[in-house]
């Protein structure tokens, strides 16, 4: 990465920061879109994500929808984070894991939510092209990626 693409990826992480700080839950219109785009099962793992990653996933997931409307790949947008669950982490330990790298099974988990989610998503019997997605394959994975580092 070159010194711009560092300066941007600070950036994008200290926004995220700053927005993890609220506790809000989504505005209920805003949880009724998002779940609008997922199957029963895949509703109730975006459940278990916390208000802040859930906000995110919305945000993210509003953008994706500007170049993709299909109900499987808005799933993925919305769920791309949903592996984090498994680590437990809070905000502060997001941070040391992204900072300090995979030096815990904890941080270890966290850093591969892409995979993790992917088989949360298997598990709960989500399309191909939603568990592609949030495991950072196929076609629309850098489409995703942009959206998730966007501003």
């Amino acid at each position: 990465m070159g010194i711009r693409a560092d300066l941007v990826r600070v950036s994008h992480l200290a926004r995220r920061f700053v927005g993890s700080l609220s506790p809000a839950a989504p505005p209920v219109r805003d949880e009724l879109w998002a779940e609008s785009w997922m199957i029963p099962a895949e509703v109730a793992l975006w459940r278990k994500m916390a208000n802040h990653d859930r906000r995110h996933s919305i945000a993210v997931a509003r953008r994706f929808n500007a170049s993709v409307d299909d109900r499987e790949l808005m799933a993925g947008a919305l769920l791309h984070d949903v592996g984090k669950v498994d680590s437990a982490l809070s905000v502060p330990g997001r941070v040391t894991a992204t900072l300090v790298g995979a030096r815990t099974d904890r941080f270890s988990r966290y850093l591969d939510h892409e995979r993790i989610g992917a088989e949360m998503l298997s598990e709960a019997g989500s399309a191909v092209s939603t568990i592609e997605l949030v495991a950072g394959r196929g076609r629309y994975a850098t489409v995703l990626r942009d959206c998730d580092d966007a501003r």
